[in-house]
């Protein structure tokens, strides 16, 4: 196994983009062909035998508080030690291989230790989001009761609600600091360096994540000891990190994008990362912490992308970016466009699931050769299709699908095992040798996919189908714009009309003309059967913690909207200016 990560480097580390891909797409292949060993632990022989191995004291993490510039780093070594004192805590209270831990905190360095532990000892992680309320975690403690639960302080009292409610007794309770009837995780202090890794089978559940719940309750999406450390290897290519590289990735550890870019695809190569921590978004702290730590691989969510292009970027040293990436939502053409006169990088937009590792996406060799809007190509450890509504695979171009993964050629190594505890879901989402990802997108002639959006997010009116991201972009490249949500409201004629949300940029009023000015501002870019019909301006929208727009309540909110409601909306046909045809 370590030979694989081996060539990963190697291939991240080529000059020439054109043997990249080459040698990138013979790895993927030997890859989806080869048998797994029956039994694979990713802390021992990777991170440990590879990089604690052959450079102990090289720098693995740099913590950085973007408020109090704190800053704490820790050597592959010293990253080593720390989790290996916290196996030997947790298995003098009787928790080891097979048991679970729930991690609720905000991004310290206490979570990677934790993290690396579990691995190493054969424990399954539970990232939780430190945003969770106790209604929340109720629901995650009835489903999968933890038998360790890590948080910091200011989270200890919403659990021990959800403890009380639910009449649980997690063996041990760690706390980041001091609370009475916990454990500090200081304690780890006293124990031995050193700690034996548990005998993994590579198909045994290691990692449960609870998806955020766009569509309904939340799904345990369960990952094996192979599907995302050796899974992630598509990751890792895809966003093509190096050993002597300091990446930084902005997500929040309660989610699966912190362990896709803030663990193993750093660490699959031996670079350096860098977490920062911070409590509100502040633009101007984040790009200075971007400076000061010399970051050089910067993934981000569109969210903060758009922040970004927003502020006057000459005063930030962004010379040591060499890579810029996002993930999360397609990002919008203007923002790279904008992102890359000021800094000189591309921003490559690439996509995934919870249930998978990178898929599609604009990889290293594509730079100078992306189409704005596009997120990118398959990635070749992924057989991706499009199927239509009949479940028939589509094979010509420029037609919209829904995305799909065929599973006749191979199993993907890095698709998730199972919906633990829900065969219901597993049979709906596997459908005959295809995995249904619910979202739904175009390819064109030569291979460049579109994302057009979730699978319920698509618009019907008429009868015509509209995807909100596209709808959005068009927006979005107003100066006014500085973020939108387009969802479907109810109509009686027409099913669905397309109904935007728009957040205005400083210096701009929601007001008659500016909707006026946006009305014809879409009729310039889109297909009259796309553009708005009714515009919102908000404040905000609705968003889940890793940044994505929860249309599903936005939606909700349309249908359950009353007429008395007093809402200020702007309808295309109260405009007389407007020709009569295009309504």
């Amino acid at each position: 196994m370590k030979e694989l990560y081996r060539d990963v480097i190697q291939i991240n580390q080529m000059p020439d983009n054109s043997e990249k891909e080459a040698m990138a797409r013979s790895f993927f292949e030997k890859l989806n062909a080869m048998t797994l060993p029956s039994h694979f632990n990713w802390a021992k022989e990777i991170f440990e035998e590879i990089h604690v191995a052959q450079t102990p004291d090289k720098t693995a993490l740099v913590y950085y508080d973007i408020h109090s510039k704190e800053r704490q780093a820790f050597s592959y070594l010293e990253m080593s030690h720390k989790a290996n004192r916290l196996i030997n805590l947790l298995s003098a209270q009787g928790v080891g291989h097979g048991d679970n831990m729930y991690m609720m905190t905000p991004i310290c360095p206490e979570i990677w230790f934790s993290s690396l532990a579990c691995i190493k000892a054969g424990i399954v992680a539970v990232p939780t989001a430190t945003t969770m309320t106790a209604r929340e975690l109720e629901y995650r403690f009835e489903t999968y009761k933890p038998d360790v639960i890590l948080a910091d302080e200011s989270s200890c009292e919403v659990l021990e609600d959800a403890i009380e409610e639910t009449g649980i007794s997690p063996r041990v309770k760690l706390v980041l600091g001091e609370r009475e009837g916990w454990t500090s995780f200081s304690a780890i202090d006293a124990e031995a360096d050193e700690a034996k890794a548990a005998d993994t089978a590579a198909d045994e559940i290691l990692f449960c994540f609870f998806t955020s719940g766009t569509t309904g309750l939340p799904k345990r999406v369960g990952h094996t000891a192979a599907s995302y450390p050796i899974g992630h290897l598509s990751t890792t290519v895809m966003i093509g990190v190096q050993p002597d590289d300091v990446h930084h990735n902005l997500s929040a550890p309660g989610w699966a994008k912190w362990s896709w870019s803030s663990f193993f695809v750093p660490f699959n190569v031996g670079a350096t990362l860098t977490g920062f921590r911070f409590d509100a978004l502040d633009g101007d702290a984040y790009l200075n912490a971007i400076a000061e730590n010399k970051v050089s691989t910067f993934c981000g969510p569109p969210t903060a992308w758009r922040m970004f292009v927003n502020m006057d970027l000459s005063g930030y040293d962004l010379s040591a970016l060499r890579q810029s990436i996002s993930a999360g939502e397609p990002l919008n053409p203007e923002v790279i466009t904008q992102w890359k006169a000021h800094t000189g990088t591309e921003i490559r937009d690439f996509y995934g699931q919870t249930e998978c590792t990178a898929m599609i996406g604009n990889f290293p060799w594509m730079a100078g050769k992306m189409r704005s809007g596009s997120f990118g190509m398959p990635s070749p450890m992924y057989d991706v299709a499009l199927a239509d509504d009949e479940g028939n695979e589509i094979t010509e171009p420029d037609q919209v699908g829904h995305i799909v993964v065929k599973m006749d050629n191979w199993r993907p190594i890095g698709l998730f095992a199972e919906y633990i505890g829900n065969p219901e879901k597993m049979s709906a989402v596997f459908v005959d040798n295809f995995y249904y990802t619910g979202d739904r997108a175009s390819y064109d002639q030569e291979g460049y996919w579109w994302f057009v959006g979730r699978a319920d997010d698509v618009i019907k009116s008429s009868d015509y189908r509209i995807g909100p991201f596209e709808v959005e972009s068009a927006l979005l490249e107003h100066p006014g714009v500085a973020e939108a949500a387009v969802v479907g409201a109810p109509d009686p004629k027409r099913y669905q009309l397309v109904k935007a949300y728009v957040i205005l940029n400083p210096g701009y009023t929601g007001n008659r003309d500016l909707a006026l000015e946006l009305f014809k501002h879409t009729m310039n870019i889109l297909a009259k059967f796309k553009i708005p019909r009714i515009i919102e301006f908000v404040q905000e929208v609705p968003k889940t913690i890793s940044g994505k727009i929860r249309r599903i309540e936005l939606r909700e909110t349309e249908i359950n909207r009353d007429a008395a409601d007093d809402i200020k909306e702007y309808f295309y046909w109260d405009f007389p200016e407007l020709s009569s045809k295009n309504k």
